[in-house]
């Protein structure tokens, strides 16, 4: 079985939006809206997931799902995963996501991303938008024509940009922090990292990481991605699969679900950390990686570096500020990966009890 076979049949295995098993039990949605254009053949799903912080925040995903029921899939699990990204970074925020049903390459027209911004303003600032997989600042540009509840525009637009670099530093630093827990050094010289995805984020990512004298190999569906990887970084390995390769940190940045109680048992790096939501296919998948030594990020902590951005740009923060609060993900990291030793529990446990902590104190008063 592949390991894109194991995926399908975990989300198939459930359908709707209430009382679903594949979700834990403390986590359910506020709001999910499903949203259609036929004019402009939009097809979306908008979830909020919590609002006990503050507005839910959350990037817009375009992306050919092979049907509705994936879609409506990743859109809960995404959703979910901003809100524990934000109450884990500290953020005045609530979590939500939207998917856009379709290719970005044939289907995206400003016309649909207008009609797609007439419904995020529909929702009166319960969910601010902001770019992802599929979806870019200039897009970002045009949602902004029809809704002033959208984040990450280009500067030229008044907004703060690509949060693809933030979301990289925030991943290498948790590396780092990683690093010095298991290796009980935060030096990557040396240290062989198998980059997974080389989109906007696995790209800075793997400058970043060459920049401290890792050695990088990296792979891609996109051979577009790969040339651009190779053109730019003649020194990056490339091959079709990284997990499996003889490496130290294996960094998912494409898309969720890779870790899966099949392709663990492939995986030979010591750390996992990297950009990509939903990392585990299903939340006892880390306790295949714990079997085998493996010390694994909890993902919504270390990619939560274009959040901060986003909730910056709204702040209006300096972007010095900014990128300090970035950095100090590692530090995060670093207290999440002393608990889990100090308590004996996983990793995600760890993160997950912070979370908890902080949405019980704001929702006690």
């Amino acid at each position: 079985m592949t390991h894109a076979a194991e995926h399908k049949v975990d989300i198939d295995a459930y359908s709707g939006v209430f009382d679903r098993p594949d979700f834990a039990d403390d986590s359910p949605h506020e709001q999910v809206v499903f949203c259609q254009d036929k004019a402009t053949g939009l097809k979306a799903i908008i979830g909020i997931h919590s609002t006990t912080l503050g507005p839910a925040l959350g990037g817009t995903r375009f992306y050919p799902y092979r049907d509705e029921q994936a879609a409506l899939t990743d859109v809960l699990r995404l959703s979910r995963g901003m809100t524990y990204k934000a109450a884990a970074a500290g953020l005045q925020l609530g979590g939500g996501k939207a998917v856009l049903i379709g290719d970005p390459a044939l289907d995206k027209t400003p016309a649909l991303l207008e009609a797609y911004g007439r419904f995020v303003e529909t929702l009166n600032g319960r969910y601010i938008t902001a770019g992802d997989v599929g979806t870019t600042s200039d897009d970002m540009d045009i949602i902004g024509r029809s809704t002033e509840h959208v984040v990450a525009r280009t500067p030229a637009a008044g907004g703060s940009g690509d949060s693809a670099p933030m979301t990289a530093l925030g991943v290498f630093n948790s590396m780092t922090a990683a690093a010095k827990s298991v290796w009980g050094s935060a030096d990557l010289t040396g240290r062989r990292v198998g980059v997974e995805g080389t989109g906007k984020v696995g790209y800075n990512l793997i400058s970043l990481l060459l920049d401290a004298g890792a050695v990088v190999t990296a792979t891609d569906v996109n051979a577009l991605a790969l040339q651009r990887v190779k053109a730019a970084f003649p020194g990056v390995a490339i091959a079709e699969t990284v997990i499996d390769k003889d490496i130290d940190i294996y960094a998912p940045c494409a898309m969720g679900a890779t870790l899966t109680d099949l392709s663990v048992r492939t995986l030979n790096a010591a750390v996992v950390c990297g950009a990509a939501n939903n990392q585990l296919a299903v939340a006892r998948v880390e306790e295949s990686l714990r079997a085998k030594g493996v010390v694994w990020v909890p993902d919504f902590v270390s990619n939560s570096g274009g959040l901060i951005q986003v909730a910056g740009e709204i702040a209006d923060t300096p972007r010095s500020e900014v990128e300090a609060q970035v950095k100090n993900i590692g530090v995060t990291v670093g207290r999440i990966l002393t608990r889990q030793h100090e308590q004996g529990i996983l990793a995600g446990q760890a993160a997950d009890a912070i979370v908890r902590e902080r949405l019980s104190a704001v929702a006690a008063h």
